[in-house]
């Protein structure tokens, strides 16, 4: 990573952006690609139809060393509600950094590396605006004989229904990995680390590098004709139809996994014993049902809701507040997620957004809003 004159960071692959005429952008402290000159629009749909490549080396890379996995995995257990002690080698597992409160700090994904001889190490990804303050509650739980060492490497998502196929030229262990596992392994000549994982709803990998080689990946994906990079723009409107979270925008330190629709990410044994910051709370919310959640909107007409719209029930009441929203290219319509009271949280449900000082007619609707294509084992 590098410093621009304005101190804003730089990824290793900012010059490869701006040479295929990417609008740069400040986005968690680093100038960011929030599309190419072909648009936001055309990025999307090809992401949906083949393979896009996205630079996300800002986000924070990390391994927890302790001298055996369980070790490792107990001191992660400290800080998040999901389960590594059972976690096989060469899986991985999406949780989420809790305060005491059980609030959110953070969303993550956790990897137990694929060869035993490293097998008290564990593999972490954080958000590139919260790895700082990750880094440091991290180490400040961790017990004498366990570190946390951060990682400079580059990370690039290639995403889409043909990503498997193209990555099979170059690495051809990647078209028989289930979905979050990874490997150690060589993107040709070039030592890499691989995860069936992604952040777009398409069967897609994630890859990590030393930032020596992330150019000549980089180039060689590029050059192939089911390939194109795809900026910040195309990257939210991709997450949002798939139903997944940003956070700060989504999720936050006042909103708890079970608020957040993310139960499914607590494993049984996490569930029933607890032991993970804020249990108390989260597991009354798993009985009882928390007093808001997460849910889909589906506004009618095309008029967009954006993040911060008001949510009202059809007698006018306030009951939630739309956390993010835009056009829906693969739905062809506006599409939104937002937190609403527990009672107006069914399929169905209509409520109203307030749009520009107006009422707009909507349904809670199940997500995600265009069904996932991750591959299963």
């Amino acid at each position: 990573m590098t410093n621009s004159s304005e101190g804003v960071m730089r990824t290793v692959l900012y010059n490869e952006h701006v040479a295929l005429g990417a609008r740069m952008v400040p986005f968690a402290g680093y100038e960011m690609p929030v599309q190419y000159p072909s648009g936001i629009l055309s990025e999307h749909q090809w992401t949906r139809a083949k393979a896009g490549l996205f630079d996300v080396s800002h986000m924070g890379q990390a391994f927890l060393k302790a001298p055996d996995h369980d070790s490792a995995a107990k001191a992660m257990e400290a800080l998040c509600p999901a389960d590594f002690v059972n976690l096989k080698l060469g899986k991985q597992r999406y949780s989420q950094l809790l305060s005491p409160e059980g609030g959110i700090l953070d969303d993550l994904m956790v990897t137990r590396l694929p060869d035993p001889k490293y097998d008290g190490i564990l593999y972490i990804v954080v958000n590139a605006a919260c790895k700082t303050q990750d880094y440091t509650h991290i180490e400040a739980g961790l017990a004498a004989g366990i570190t946390l060492q951060p990682k400079d490497f580059a990370l690039l998502a290639l995403q889409g229904p043909e990503a498997a196929t193209v990555l099979k030229a170059h690495v051809p262990a990647a078209a028989d990995m289930p979905f979050m596992s990874s490997i150690t392994t060589q993107f040709d000549e070039i030592f890499v680390q691989v995860s069936r994982s992604g952040y777009t709803g398409e069967d897609g990998f994630e890859i990590s590098m030393h930032p020596k080689d992330a150019v000549t990946i980089w180039r060689r994906l590029v050059a192939d004709e089911r390939v194109k990079p795809i900026g910040l723009g195309a990257r939210d409107s991709l997450r949002l139809e798939a139903g997944l979270c940003l956070y700060g925008h989504d999720m936050d330190a006042t909103t708890s996994p079970v608020e957040a629709a993310l139960s499914w990410s607590i494993q049984k044994r996490r569930r029933e014993e607890g032991g993970f910051p804020g249990a108390a709370r989260i597991q009354s919310e798993l009985r009882e049902g928390p007093k808001r959640i997460r849910v889909g909107l589906k506004p009618e007409g095309k008029l967009p809701a954006r993040e911060g719209a008001e949510i009202e029930s059809p007698d006018g009441n306030k009951i939630g507040v739309v956390t993010s929203g835009g056009f829906g290219p693969s739905v062809g319509a506006p599409v939104a997620m937002g937190y609403v009271a527990y009672d107006y949280a069914k399929p169905g449900t209509n409520v109203n957004l307030m749009v520009r000082g107006r009422p707009i007619a909507a349904r809670v609707v199940t997500l995600p809003f265009v069904p996932k294509s991750f591959v299963k084992p």
